[in-house]
């Protein structure tokens, strides 16, 4: 079977256009699907970034050409600064995006079009708002986040790189937090609360794009894994925080209740066969497992133990990722597993 960049490369050489690519990607994915599930991917969590130094090498040119017209722009004005910024992402997509689907400088100029329009979107309201200094920059921080969700779909319209909807998905729901924060006075509680309620929201979305695809072998694959990389900070560091982690010197209670939370994590990551939302806890992880062993007294080798107790776990995990989710996965009921990635021991 031909991969995507098998196929990528094909559309470069002038074989295939990429309609007829797209095509071809979700043929094969639904042909696969129906003469057999158990071909699904292995478990691998494969997403595309690279596909050879030249990536790298082109993305570089690029950050160099973003930071100076940036520099360049911004003396005269910041609105200047951020357009030209929005303005060079988007052209530049039209030849490293479109034409040679180049993924790592596509993800970079993605990020400079919606940042672009969100600075320069702020840059105005800030300058030329009428409005009171009292809401003018909540007001100018919910139209710039509004802008940029804005932006986020008509580049994902145009180009449709993986991680536009991540971007989307982060826009707007900075979007809501910002005009709350307009609307009436918000606690640092009310807002952590906030973040949990919009990264739950990010999760079930990029569940929606994980069952569209259980074998991983389209597009959808990349854009769950985008959404699942900004749902797990969204949701784990308001439970954290919630918790009493982040507040110094954490309760042996509360470091029991982290470890606790890390383990729930830990099953729901091996049933969607999802990393993510482990990668994500590990500082908090160890901050917690740390202050156990200060607390019981082993201060000189704290980071070493705490380092050794987790390390050996995720080797272990990694290594028997397989038959461990096999175990959780039959544990679930056959409605929810059928939506799920299969596993193959």
């Amino acid at each position: 079977m031909m991969s995507e960049i098998d196929l990528d490369a094909a559309v470069r050489a002038g074989i295939l256009d990429a309609t007829t690519r797209e095509r071809l990607i979700a043929f094969t994915s639904e042909n696969s699907a129906a003469a057999s599930v158990d071909r699904a991917g292995p478990d691998e969590e494969s997403f595309r970034l690279l596909t050879g130094f030249n990536d790298i090498f082109v993305t570089i040119a690029i950050g160099l050409v973003l930071f100076a017209i940036s520099s360049l722009g911004g003396r005269i004005t910041p609105i200047l600064g951020s357009g030209l910024v929005a303005a060079a992402g988007w052209g530049l997509a039209e030849y490293f995006t479109r034409i040679r689907r180049m993924a790592l400088p596509s993800i970079v100029l993605l990020l400079a079009f919606v940042g672009g329009v969100f600075g320069t979107v702020l840059a105005v309201t800030n300058g030329g708002s009428s409005l009171g200094v009292e809401t003018h920059g909540s007001l100018g921080v919910v139209a710039a986040a509004a802008a940029a969700a804005i932006a986020a779909y008509l580049h994902w319209r145009r180009f449709m790189v993986p991680i536009t909807v991540a971007a989307g998905a982060a826009a707007v729901g900075g979007t809501v937090l910002a005009t709350v924060a307009a609307l009436m006075p918000v606690s640092p509680d009310l807002l952590l609360v906030l973040v949990l309620l919009s990264g739950l929201a990010t999760f079930a979305l990029a569940m929606s794009f994980d069952m569209r695809d259980r074998a991983r072998v389209t597009r959808w694959t990349d854009v769950a894994f985008w959404l699942h990389l900004l749902a797990a900070p969204a949701i784990i560091h308001p439970v954290f925080a919630l918790a009493g982690l982040l507040r110094g010197n954490p309760a042996p209670g509360a470091a029991v209740a982290v470890i606790a939370v890390y383990a729930g994590l830990t099953l729901v990551a091996l049933a969607i066969d999802r990393r993510a939302l482990l990668v994500s806890a590990l500082a908090y992880v160890v901050y917690a497992i740390q202050s156990l062993v200060v607390s019981g007294g082993a201060l000189d080798m704290s980071f070493a133990l705490t380092a050794l107790v987790l390390g050996s776990f995720l080797v272990l995990l990694s290594a028997a990722w397989r038959p461990i989710r096999a175990r959780v996965l039959a544990m679930l009921p056959a409605s929810l597993t059928a939506r799920l990635p299969v596993v193959t021991v």
